[in-house]
């Protein structure tokens, strides 16, 4: 008697791409990570560089270094647009590269982040939210502890990323949520802080309103990449993703030609073990967007 052979899920990432031409904090070029990808022979990848910040206050400190401003980093944003859709029309028939931009949830970025989209006309977005009262949560543990003892300790802290990110999610619906719970980037202690009430309820309200508003969520690799023993997202809110029929696709959040897939089969398998949809959606605009 045969068995039937197991297809192996495409290697795809809907959230890749920073590259440093475009980012500080990325070690190699826009075409060398694109000729990884290649080389990995993805389906699709979706290239989410970070939005220009809105002024100067949002600077990260290696920006300032490099003599960068705010004027600067969105002429710089065109550049980058227009280099994708250069390498789109190259790997047309090879690679389907997504043209994207991962979005801040600092005071104005939102609407900041609508005017882009509507400006250069990108194919998604990527929804993240990578600071809580204005300050830095993923840059290192001296912001992160600057955070919370700004929101009064770090039941607070979740609860404000979280209410954070469901306001992005209604105000822009992106297509993916990005990295959904980075809010325990430096916290070992992570497992019991998501189950607290307060923050449980933030979650599940989250989850919900990305199934109802048909979003998909980022298995972040780069989590891994770290030196944390999961991706984001943390199994516990996977799990409740998946009862609650969330679409959830990998993501490396590459930031050089080595982070290219990596980790992506271990996620993959992972989510293939949880019985998610190896069948990947794509990320497109929504035709409901409000702005």
């Amino acid at each position: 008697m045969e068995t039937a052979a197991i297809t192996r899920p495409h290697r795809v990432s809907v959230h890749g791409g920073h590259s440093a031409d475009y980012c500080q904090h990325a070690t190699d070029s826009l075409d060398a990570m694109i000729a990884a990808y290649l080389d990995q022979e993805f389906l699709w990848v979706g290239v989410t560089e970070h939005m220009p910040p809105t002024c100067d206050t949002f600077l990260y400190p290696d920006e300032k270094a490099a003599g960068l401003t705010a004027d600067a980093m969105r002429k710089r944003f065109a550049r980058y647009v227009a280099h994708c859709r250069s390498l789109q029309a190259r790997c047309a028939g090879r690679l389907t590269l997504l043209v994207g931009m991962e979005t801040e949830a600092y005071t104005g970025a939102l609407a900041c982040a609508a005017r882009l989209q509507r400006e250069f006309d990108l194919d998604y977005i990527v929804g993240s939210v990578h600071h809580v009262a204005d300050i830095p949560i993923d840059m290192d543990i001296a912001a992160y502890h600057q955070a919370t003892a700004t929101c009064g300790g770090i039941e607070n802290l979740y609860n404000a990323y979280f209410d954070l990110q469901y306001d992005m999610m209604r105000t822009l619906r992106p297509s993916v949520v990005g990295h959904f719970d980075l809010i325990r980037i430096f916290d070992p202690d992570y497992p019991e802080h998501i189950r607290r009430p307060s923050t449980w309820r933030r979650i599940l309200r989250n989850l919900e309103a990305a199934a109802s508003l048909e979003l998909i969520l980022d298995m972040n690799t780069r989590a891994m990449v770290k030196g944390a023993s999961e991706p984001y997202i943390c199994t516990p809110i996977l799990e409740t993703a998946h009862d609650l029929g969330v679409s959830v696709v990998p993501g490396d959040d590459s930031h050089s030609v080595d982070t290219v897939g990596k980790f992506l089969d271990k996620a993959i398998l992972r989510l293939r073990s949880m019985g998610f949809s190896t069948d990947w959606p794509r990320p497109a605009l929504h035709a409901h967007h409000s702005f």
